[in-house]
């Protein structure tokens, strides 16, 4: 029932596909960022001493586990930017698993595990980051997040995944 290949099959998905899913994710609070104005972006994928870099996206030593994403202010800074800005990452995790279910239903791609582990990975992260909820440490989810800005009742606009730095912030390893 449960053998060898399959626990390959999960160490695959785990340290490859869920790092790209995670990426994804990132990838939409950026754009949104982008669009309405925000500075010094970057992506930082998993956690650690930093293993290497390529543009705006620096990869940690355990880049496997979780994700974040920083800039600096925003041009257009209002209610509905900060809930984009929140939502984006869900809103790139959607729209990805619907291309990739979209490819394997038109038979452009085959029906494989690894598609079926990403829309898996992407819908994990995708419900678990809209879940209106605070985390052990007290920032909120971005689903939460979203609620809360919408509400116009969000004082840090820091998440799970998202930190906006000040100006006179450094460059922090990990949150």
């Amino acid at each position: 029932m449960f053998g060898l290949s399959d626990i390959i099959k999960f160490l695959f998905s785990f340290f490859l596909i869920m790092p790209i899913v995670t990426l994804i994710h990132l990838s939409g609070h950026i754009f949104f960022v982008t669009i309405f104005g925000g500075s010094e972006k970057k992506i930082l994928i998993g956690c650690g001493n930093k293993l290497f870099a390529f543009r705006n996206i620096e990869v940690r030593k355990y880049y496997f586990w979780n994700g974040t994403c920083e800039f600096k202010g925003l041009k257009h800074d209002n209610r509905l930017t900060n809930t984009l800005i929140y939502l984006g990452g869900a809103i790139f995790n959607l729209i990805s698993m619907l291309i990739i279910y979209s490819l394997v239903y038109q038979n452009i791609l085959d029906s494989s595990v690894i598609w079926y582990q990403f829309i898996y990975f992407s819908f994990y992260i995708m419900f678990f980051s809209l879940f209106p909820m605070y985390f052990s440490d007290g920032s909120p989810s971005d689903g939460k997040a979203a609620e809360l800005a919408l509400r116009n009742k969000l004082e840090d606009r820091v998440t799970d995944d998202i930190f906006v730095k000040k100006m006179e912030d450094e460059d922090d390893s990990c949150k």
